[in-house]
């Protein structure tokens, strides 16, 4: 049975409240130490009883599900107001690739991947919310000649994952000075005019999503 289609019913102000904190203290633990911290300690993360996490999540699964279209949500609303607010093109899109960096997608990825159908409507609806988002950034850059002609999404998400990927053997924890550095160093190869040649193909967000 797909517990993730679990219909969510109408929740009071209150109890609306302690989800959002259930889903945001499961995302900030699951990057801390991994997918199988235990669900009392996001309760006591998130300032709420055992009983509370359960009332709105019938297991893990439904848990992990929602964490993930929270911090899709949260990508997109990143992109939508760095593409509304910046004046500058190229400056939208280095407001957006470091503030997506912050939410750690690459150490999420990972462990988000197999907990989920990954067809499921509301996945699929999230995904091209995003896609729609990024384009409109990188389509805007690319108009103004900052951003180089040979790229796409695929390849813009793909290094934020790759860059907030934990290494093996360490946390995230004190990493943010090296995830910055190496961002910024990204952001300049996707300047134009580009200084070499890129092998291959820009990546679609199709492909991306066949890997």
């Amino acid at each position: 049975m797909d517990r993730t289609c679990r219909v969510v019913p109408r929740l009071r102000a209150d109890a609306s409240r302690n989800r959002d904190r259930i889903v945001a203290a499961a995302r900030e633990l699951m990057v801390e130490y991994g997918a199988e911290v235990p669900l009392d300690e996001i309760a006591r993360r998130a300032g709420v009883g055992n009983a509370t996490v359960y009332r709105h999540f019938a297991d893990r699964q439904e848990l992990m599900f929602q964490v993930t279209l929270s911090v899709v949500d949260r990508v997109v609303a990143l992109a939508e107001a760095a593409h509304a607010e910046e004046a500058d093109a190229f400056e939208a899109l280095r407001r957006f690739t470091l503030g997506a960096a912050e939410e750690r997608m690459g150490a999420l990825c990972s462990m988000l991947s197999d907990s989920f159908e990954r067809h499921h409507p509301e996945i699929h609806a999230s995904r091209d919310r995003l896609e729609r988002a990024v384009t409109d950034i990188m389509d805007r850059a690319r108009s103004s000649g900052q951003l180089r002609k040979d790229v796409a999404i695929g390849d813009l998400m793909v290094a934020i994952a790759q860059l907030t990927r934990p290494l093996p053997g360490t946390a995230c924890v004190g990493m943010d000075r090296f995830v910055q550095r190496h961002l910024h160093l990204f952001l300049d190869g996707l300047r134009a005019p580009a200084r070499s040649e890129l092998p291959g193909t820009a990546i679609t967000f199709e492909e991306l999503q066949r890997v």
